[in-house]
């Protein structure tokens, strides 16, 4: 009896702590103190009736042994579990909140994934990702300028049919369209990308920013406002090269920079369109010995750029767009410290055009005619006519310069594809002087390549191509360009 008082005692008030398991030890510990009275009881009125105390005492013994046992079990597991309790109460782990999609995005993502295309990297918008790796090996007969590309061939006055080869990655680009909310009356985009053509050494290039714009559409009204750095609104074809340069400076005007611009199109039948592009852009221009900036920036004025499309059928396959384009600009030189200046324009009349023949064979190209045109990668590089010297210039006069290209891209015929083309620059050779940096006079490349593409992926391509550079006062200088080109897009 005093025995089973004491563990009735110190079962419950002493260490049942925990919720759920303890209720249940309650019970099972107030079973087996009752099944030991009951026991003890039997032992004493048996032994009251005559039986045998001694061997009824021995199994009330091993009884009440076995009760004690299995109560010193139950006992274990209650503290262990009232351990494990506390300890999860003091040291709590934090849980990040699950990410949540809406139902809207889970029915987006599972029609792309259905349709077989890629699943977007998402924020509160959609993103995709985009780019290539490009690896370039190029071995010129003669020097070219930049080497890593094509611009023009240098002088040979001292170093003739001195040949060079040059390898690169840093034409890899990456970038993202970014798409907002979309409906039939408005909608948002936005695109960044880059290369790696930003200087530095040539295994540790440092990155250039291409695009980075924003695009707010009204596609019931075909209306668009675009701000941010992009193409020219000018020329806006280039030709299919596997050179970086894509013929700047030999031909291609236009090049990117920052801008408002707004585009505004007009279906004049079910297929005839009329688009009207017009912007604003950053005038970028060269630095005088007193230019506190760039001329550009100096001028205080923006670039106007405009042009006029129209896309209409002509030849059976695909339409036929023809476009008219042009720019003008103001760059401000000053000539001295006290800010006297001399202002320059900067112009240009430029046409483009894109004329598919059949499924298999496309012709485009554009020609230009303008002034003072460095700034959009024409007259060569050169830009207004330096009469003093290379580290004290005076400038005197806008160069004037035409030219154009042509090109024809015939393929894809199974994975080959082929295009070849033709590319001048002319600037007028009364504009120059024989002052370095402004006396090349005429530029001109013929290409051809061929691509290979091993899968909707993977391109191998390997173009020549033949340059033709004139100087004021030196001797013509000629090189020929093989290069191979290893793509990988994604």
């Amino acid at each position: 009896m005093l025995k089973c008082q004491l563990l009735n005692q110190g079962g419950e008030s002493t260490y049942l702590k925990a919720p759920g398991l303890r209720s249940v030890a309650v019970s099972r510990i107030r079973i087996l103190v009752a099944v030991l009275l009951v026991l003890v009881g039997s032992g004493i009125c048996a032994a009251d009736v005559g039986a045998d105390p001694a061997k009824e005492n021995a199994e009330l013994k091993a009884r009440i042994e076995k009760l004690e046992k299995e109560l010193a079990e139950l006992k274990k597991i209650v503290m262990e579990q009232e351990a494990a309790n506390t300890k999860a109460a003091v040291v709590k782990p934090t849980l990040a909140e699950p990410v949540k999609l809406e139902e809207k995005d889970i029915e987006r993502i599972a029609a792309m994934v259905k349709a077989g295309e890629k699943k977007p990297v998402t924020s509160g918008l959609d993103i995709q990702l985009y780019g290539r790796l490009k690896f370039d090996a190029a071995f010129d007969t003669s020097r070219m300028s930049e080497g890593n590309f094509a611009r023009w061939v240098e002088s040979e006055a001292s170093n003739k049919n001195d040949n060079e080869l040059n390898l690169t990655a840093n034409e890899s680009r990456l970038g993202m369209w970014i798409y907002g909310p979309k409906d039939e009356e408005f909608n948002t985009s936005g695109r960044v990308e880059i290369d790696f053509f930003g200087g530095g050494s040539e295994n540790k290039s440092n990155p250039m920013m291409r695009h980075a714009y924003m695009n707010l559409m009204w596609p019931d009204k075909k209306f668009s406002i675009l701000a941010g750095q992009t193409s020219d609104v000018i020329s806006p074809l280039v030709p299919y090269t596997l050179n970086y340069s894509v013929a700047w400076w030999a031909g291609n005007i236009g090049y990117r920079r920052p801008q408002i611009r707004l585009t505004k199109a007009f279906a004049l039948d079910p297929n005839t369109e009329l688009k009207v592009e017009a912007a604003l852009a950053r005038t970028i221009g060269s630095s005088g010995s007193f230019t506190p900036g760039d001329a550009g920036e100096d001028a205080g004025l923006p670039v106007f750029e405009g042009r006029v499309s129209l896309t209409f059928p002509w030849v059976e396959h695909k339409p036929t767009t023809i476009g008219f384009s042009g720019h003008w600009a103001k760059e401000e030189y000053d000539t001295d410290a006290n800010g006297t200046s001399d202002k320059f324009d900067s112009w240009s009349l430029n046409l483009d055009i894109t004329q598919p023949i059949n499924e298999w064979l496309t012709i485009k190209g554009e020609l230009f005619t303008g002034e003072n045109l460095s700034a959009y990668l024409g007259g060569i590089g050169q830009g207004v006519r330096n009469i003093g010297t290379p580290s004290s210039p005076i400038y005197d006069k806008e160069i004037s310069s035409k030219g154009g290209w042509v090109a024809a891209s015939i393929g894809p015929c199974d994975k080959w594809s082929f295009n070849l083309g033709v590319t001048i620059d002319d600037p007028a050779n009364n504009d120059l002087s024989s002052v370095s940096g402004s006396n090349r006079e005429y530029n001109r490349s013929l290409f051809g390549n061929v691509i290979y593409s091993v899968d909707k992926n993977t391109e191998i391509g390997f173009e020549l191509s033949q340059w033709h550079t004139e100087y004021v006062g030196q001797r013509d200088a000629d090189s020929i360009r093989a290069q191979t080109s290893f793509i990988y897009k994604f």
